[in-house]
């Protein structure tokens, strides 16, 4: 009997990474994609990976919104991609904040942990694809390859060298560019 392959998946941060960086997102109406965000991530999609995102929403537990608002804001960037043929697979977040200490918040593993229980993938495999220090620690934490993109925090990023991505993208669709050249050498 012959073993199928799991699909593979990108990890991708939402806030500065696919949309508009605004402190404490609590409108769906302020929800903005940023250039090439789309682009991108269909780009990714026909490449043959799936789409997840992760992100930190450390707003709901400073009390600056609800939960309910966060599922608003995800719906709305989620029809936003739709009109590009984007498909996420899933979304998930972390409530938190950084004084709660729980397993959830980037760059600890909780959510990718609960991706697994939803699809099938090695985290090997995959690629985490964000704009801050977070993302890229997320990526060495679950031993996969990390794209720092120059968006949103990504510049002030680059420029600390207090992480070290694997590969630094200008956006997302630049992201596409290095992640077919490296799955071209490795075919």
């Amino acid at each position: 009997m012959a073993k199928t392959r799991a699909r593979k998946f990108i990890l991708v941060d939402r806030d500065g990474t696919i949309i508009e960086e605004r402190e404490y997102l609590s409108d769906p109406e302020q929800v903005k994609l940023l250039p090439n965000a789309a682009e991108g991530l269909k780009g990714l999609q026909e490449l043959g990976f799936g789409i997840i995102v992760i992100t930190n929403q450390s707003g709901i537990g400073r009390g600056c919104f609800s939960d309910e608002t966060v599922q608003k804001i995800h719906r709305k960037m989620a029809e936003d991609l739709k009109v590009f043929g984007v498909q996420l697979d899933g979304i998930y977040y972390c409530p938190h904040t950084p004084e709660d200490h729980c397993n959830c918040r980037k760059p600890r593993i909780g959510l990718v942990i609960n991706a697994l229980a939803d699809f099938f993938f090695s985290p090997e495999d995959c690629y985490v694809i964000g704009d801050n220090f977070c993302d890229i620690e997320l990526a060495k934490n679950i031993h996969t390859k990390s794209i720092l993109v120059e968006t949103g925090y990504g510049e002030y990023v680059k420029k600390s060298k207090k992480v070290e991505p694997d590969f630094i993208a200008k956006d997302l669709l630049d992201a596409v560019r290095i992640i077919r050249d490296q799955k071209n050498k490795n075919e």
